[in-house]
């Protein structure tokens, strides 16, 4: 759907991206997923005004999962949210393409409640590059930039005390794998 770029729909975008910029310029995991569930709930109205429903319900999921997970780190909990997430494609998607923020989703759903640190970082960013496809067919201005932020910010952190200069092989090399895992996971045509 193509919308004004000053539309509620667009705006609410953009609230999303100073929220999502912030949650991921957190050095504490704790603040980050509070960032991040607030820029999923301001996702959800967004994606539904764009007409995008499988993203607004899956927005609506990780909000109120990533909020869970500050308190609980129940493998039960990551079970209950990935069937959430699987029912909501099976509701709203039409086309594979709808599948993205279902796929990015249940990815996201293992990090926030199996995983910290780097690991999380990282299945975030394969997340990341999930809502990224589903942002730019969905005509979501702030999602594009805001999911371009995050993967272009996050590239770095493939291990930790990364050098960009010094240790620019490896870079390329973390890169490199997340692109094939990308490859593997969503296909030829959505990875760079």
């Amino acid at each position: 759907m193509t919308t004004s770029i000053f539309s509620p729909a667009q705006c609410l975008g953009y609230l999303a991206v100073v929220l999502g910029v912030a949650a991921f310029l957190q050095k504490s995991d704790r603040r980050q997923k509070i960032l991040v569930a607030s820029e999923s709930l301001v996702y959800v109205p967004h994606f539904w005004l764009l007409g995008v429903p499988t993203a607004a319900a899956n927005a609506l999921t990780t909000a109120v999962r990533t909020s869970l997970s500050l308190r609980m780190r129940a493998a039960w909990l990551s079970v209950l949210f990935v069937a959430l997430h699987i029912c909501a494609g099976l509701c709203f998607a039409k086309t594979p393409s709808g599948w993205l923020t279902v796929i990015g989703s249940c990815v996201s759903t293992v990090a926030v409640f199996h995983t910290r640190g780097l690991t999380m970082r990282m299945m975030m960013l394969f997340s990341t590059g999930c809502w990224l496809v589903n942002n730019i067919l969905s005509g979501s201005i702030g999602g594009v930039a805001l999911e371009s932020v995050i993967a272009i910010a996050n590239r770095p952190y493939c291990r930790p005390n990364m050098n960009l200069l010094g240790d620019r092989k490896d870079i390329d090399k973390c890169i490199d794998e997340i692109d094939q895992l990308c490859r593997r996971t969503i296909g030829e045509q959505w990875c760079r």
